[in-house]
């Protein structure tokens, strides 16, 4: 896969818009935060001037965090996929043996969210849904020990924000 990562099209959009974000508006209103602050005087005692330039330090990390991450990321329309099993971008409806209900959509390391549901690709239950289809059995080393999870049903949708 050229070394590239997938990430879903919304989730990659949200990378993007924060990119965007800290360039034309958190960016820039630091700077004259800075530059205002750093014409007040003695700057060893200014905390304005202090907290501006930690604050710069930390959007100027995440500039280059999300810069590298973009470049190798490869989104993926999840509402254009079809598949007979179970791959990224898939939402898995699951069944324990106790007969509780569990949904889980597989996404990119970047969009994880546990309490919505969004579970890694490359985690251990992610790992074992991969290629699996409906009815199939699936067991996943968790942390309480060996889970046995039944497929059933699965498909392919755009997670909302309120999932």
């Amino acid at each position: 896969m050229n070394g590239q990562e997938l990430i879903t099209l919304k989730g990659f959009q949200k990378l993007r818009s924060e990119l965007e974000s800290l360039t034309q508006k958190e960016r820039p209103e630091i700077l004259k935060t800075i530059a205002w602050a750093a014409g007040n005087g003695d700057r060893s005692e200014n905390a304005d001037y202090q907290y501006g330039k930690k604050k710069l330090r930390e959007i100027e990390r995440r500039l280059r965090f999300l810069t590298k991450r973009l470049a190798v990321l490869r989104p993926i329309d999840i509402n254009s996929l079809k598949s007979e099993k179970i791959q990224f971008g898939a939402t898995v409806v699951l069944e324990t043996e106790e007969g509780n209900e569990k949904t889980v959509s597989l996404v990119g390391s970047d969009e994880v969210d546990p309490k919505r549901g969004l579970i890694s690709l490359n985690s251990p239950l992610g790992k074992s849904l991969v290629g699996c289809a409906v009815g199939d059995e699936v067991e996943v080393q968790a942390p309480k020990g060996l889970v046995l999870y039944t497929v059933l049903d699965f498909f392919f949708k755009e997670v909302s924000d309120d999932h």
